[in-house]
């Protein structure tokens, strides 16, 4: 007696479009030309190191809570200024998970470090570098944008891991969740 069986259903049509970021030429041959002019060994390394610190948003999330440990009389800002970092760190994910900008894969450009993803757009180092520098520097009564994401954004270039449009949009978005969450900042001083 032979068995038969029924064809798998079909899997249900994805809800989300999936929006397809195309790669401009110009922008791999921007990120070969950062790599051939800087990628030098000490760079490479501190690179390295940025890119350690801001995985997951890790060092400027554990600056934040170490802000309202060290300042109590404002802990209540630095929480919602590290809960900002952390939005904006999830913001950036879930653009990525839309978009689904694959990451650099162009001989010209060399990966120089490992990623959580294959994902590119936008750059959640440059968004949630961003984001601490707006909250943090709110904070302690310093411009820190200025200081901190460029070498953060030029960091994920140098490694190869980030078009230039990458760590743009990751930067203007971290800019406007930190705008929101000043907002809120700003509403519970009152």
């Amino acid at each position: 007696m032979a068995v038969t069986t029924a064809p798998a259903p079909a899997a249900p049509a994805s809800t989300t479009e999936n929006v397809e970021l195309p790669v401009a030429p110009t922008e791999v041959r921007a990120l070969a030309a950062v790599q051939r002019a800087i990628a030098r060994p000490p760079v490479v390394a501190t690179a390295r190191g940025m890119s350690l610190f801001g995985e997951h948003a890790a060092g400027w999330l554990a600056v934040g809570l170490l802000g309202a440990l060290v300042d109590p009389r404002r802990r209540r800002d630095w929480v919602t200024a590290t809960a900002g970092v952390a939005v904006a760190h999830g913001a950036s994910i879930a653009v990525k998970r839309v978009v689904r900008r694959p990451r650099p894969a162009d001989p010209r450009v060399q990966v120089l470090v490992g990623t959580p993803s294959r994902l590119s757009f936008p750059s959640a180092h440059a968004t949630s570098t961003t984001a601490a520098a707006v909250l943090f520097g709110g904070l302690v009564g310093r411009r820190l944008a200025p200081v901190l994401v460029p070498p953060m954004a030029l960091s994920r270039l140098v490694l190869g891991v980030h078009y230039p449009t990458d760590v743009a949009v990751g930067a203007l978005l971290g800019a406007g969740v930190a705008a929101g969450t000043r907002r809120l900042l700003g509403r519970s001083s009152r």
